[in-house]
């Protein structure tokens, strides 16, 4: 069916602008062999904007964002940009649209693809079948929380200083959406925090025990210390469905799933807010892991299949699209069978780059869709 469905898109820096370039060609897809077709807005972020108006945002894009049903992003920053202050750097750019649009569940799927179950560096055994959901709170935090800065001492030092501050209201939330996430998939949630050493931890672990106790008839939960945590995901990741943390740890354990994938390249994310009253869907943003790659940048050579099953999430949680969700992920997986790009690739397969990687997955889908 026709939708009119408006799609904000925002490529970024680095490989952004080319894997933004190639998912196009999947919604061109979309657009000639489903009749699915999105109202496509693009703006710029990071520094690409910093570049064009002075901000890693403008209030212009900010404001389109807000009123699209969903942002695409490809992701943003550069040497070129290091020395800028903080709050002009590309980055910044990200953090406000997720901050401004409230998006704070962070859905980050690691799966490892049956095809590339030898490209992760660990064993065979231990990664083949894996399916996890790292659930990151993703507007509170070491990234937002007051007091924080940098600030000269008496005695010419400096200091600098983060708060990692959560309140009982932003834990529930990110809380509800971890016990929903488990009760679709395999029915088990691990919360992770340092309630050993952090006050932040000890309330975040009393309140997330609380809602199961309260909410989460027949889901299996458990608490879990960050470190500990890490280190079982590379000594047995199955052991875990669904993993709630905050922003910091988050943002580490997701990366550290990702390469359980084989590769960064292949790890989507969904940012989602609250359910809109009248819509019932959520305010989200969808964007690869990866970041912009700029030491390949401009060569050719990025692999676009985060950027792709980013987007099919977009089509699964914002759209209600889940047959064509499905057949994109599915292509991807056919076209892992025959055709890596460098991240990823292993002997017995063809090496390419985004294009080739780009015309795999199209010509799966035809396959697919017949």
């Amino acid at each position: 069916m026709a939708s009119n469905r408006k799609i904000m898109v925002l490529p970024g820096d680095g490989i952004g602008t080319e894997i933004m370039k190639a998912n196009m060609r999947i919604i061109d897809w979309l657009a000639k062999y489903r009749s699915i077709d999105f109202d496509m807005q693009e703006g710029l972020v990071g520094g690409a904007a910093y570049d064009a108006h002075g901000t890693p945002l403008s209030d212009e894009t900010l404001a389109d964002s807000i009123a699209s049903d969903a942002v695409l992003f490809g992701a943003v920053g550069g040497p070129e940009y290091d020395d800028l202050a903080f709050e002009l750097k590309p980055e910044r750019g990200l953090l406000a649209l997720r901050k401004e649009m409230d998006l704070f569940a962070n859905l980050r799927p690691a799966m490892v693809f049956p095809a590339l179950v030898d490209a992760s560096t660990l064993k065979p055994e231990v990664v083949s079948g894996l399916d996890i959901m790292i659930l990151r709170e993703l507007c509170g935090g070491s990234y937002f929380a007051e007091p924080r800065g940098i600030e000269d001492q008496p005695d010419g030092t400096r200091k600098g200083f983060d708060t990692n501050a959560y309140t009982t209201p932003e834990i529930e939330r990110i809380g509800r959406v971890a016990l929903d996430l488990a009760r679709k998939r395999d029915g088990r949630l691990v919360s992770v925090e340092k309630a050993n050493v952090m006050h932040s931890g000890v309330l975040w672990r009393e309140v997330m025990t609380a809602l199961h106790a309260a909410e989460g008839e027949g889901i299996e939960y458990s608490n879990m210390y960050a470190d500990n945590c890490a280190m079982q995901l590379v000594r047995n990741p199955k052991q875990f469905d669904v993993i709630v943390t905050d922003n910091l740890f988050g943002d580490l354990l997701s990366d550290c799933a990702a390469m359980l994938t084989g590769s960064l390249g292949m790890l989507p994310s969904a940012s989602l807010g609250a359910p809109d009253p009248e819509t019932g869907l959520p305010k989200a943003m969808y964007e690869p892991v990866h970041g912009s790659a700029p030491d390949i940048a401009g060569q050719g050579i990025a692999n676009p299949l985060a950027q792709f099953m980013s987007f099919a999430m977009m089509l699964r949680y914002s759209f209600n699209q889940g047959d064509e969700a499905d057949l994109l992920e599915n292509a991807v997986a056919t076209a892992l069978k025959t055709t890596r790009t460098g991240d990823i690739m292993t002997p017995g397969c063809t090496q390419t780059g985004t294009d080739g990687m780009t015309e795999a997955v199209l010509n799966a889908m035809d396959q697919l869709a017949r």
